[in-house]
Order: structure tokens, then sequence, then C-alpha cells
């Protein structure tokens, strides 16, 4: 897929904010909002984890009440709403983190002892060559 609009977009923000990241997220986030051609480059390379994330994400709310619409919906929202909840969450600043609203918990697995000579070994190794 072509992305010259959405860099060409970023590069200009960027420069604009004199380097910026952070205030160019934002920027570009806002921009987003109007412009359908940058949200849709930004956004076309992760549909398929964006939308595996939101199946996901229903299916484990079976049980639990669908929150209600809000009050205030645009026009522009009902004609084109590609997007409008992954914006939202990002400038609200608490995006979902994609696999871990499931309740899967990860823990640290301490290392084997293989693993643990193995280092020793690589170490041992680069002392010798000095």
């Amino acid at each position: 897929m072509n992305r010259d609009y959405a860099e060409r977009r970023i590069k200009e923000v960027l420069k604009a904010s004199g380097g910026n990241a952070a205030a160019s997220r934002q920027k570009i986030i806002a921009l987003a909002m109007d412009d359908n051609k940058l949200l849709h480059e930004l956004v076309a390379p992760h549909i398929t984890g964006i939308v595996a994330h939101a199946i996901n994400r229903v299916m484990a709310m079976k049980d639990k009440p669908v929150p209600a619409t809000p009050e205030k919906i645009s026009e522009k929202d009902i004609k084109d709403p590609f997007g409008m909840e992954i914006l939202k969450a990002i400038a609200l600043g608490k995006p979902a983190q994609f696999g871990l609203e499931s309740g899967v918990t990860t823990k640290k697995q301490a290392a084997s002892q293989r693993h643990i000579d193995a280092i020793r070994q690589m170490v041992s190794k680069d002392k010798s060559k000095k």
C-alpha cells in the first residue's frame, strides 16, 4: 500500500513541531480526525490486528451489559465511522493494550541453567579476545 501521503503529512508535522514526537503524535491524531485519507493510510497496515482485537474484546464481554451509545454523534461519524473508536481511545490517552484485556497475565520465568551457562560462556569468550 502506498503511504506517501501519510509520510508527507508526518514529516510536515514533525518539522513544524521542531522534532517533538509527543506533540507530533497529538497533532497527527487531530489531523486524522478530519482527514480520512490520512486516517486510512495510518490504520490500513494494522486493520487485521485491530479487527481481531475488537472481536475478542466483544466476545469477552458476552455477559457484560453493552454500554449506551454516546448522545452526541455527529452526522460525519454516522457517514464514515472508520477508525473513530481507535482515535478516541488514543486521544483520551488510555488506548487498549492488545492481548492484555482478556485477563491473560504474563509471568517472568527464571532463566534456565543452560541459558545462564551460555551467557557465561559468551562473556568469557569476549574477555579472552581483549
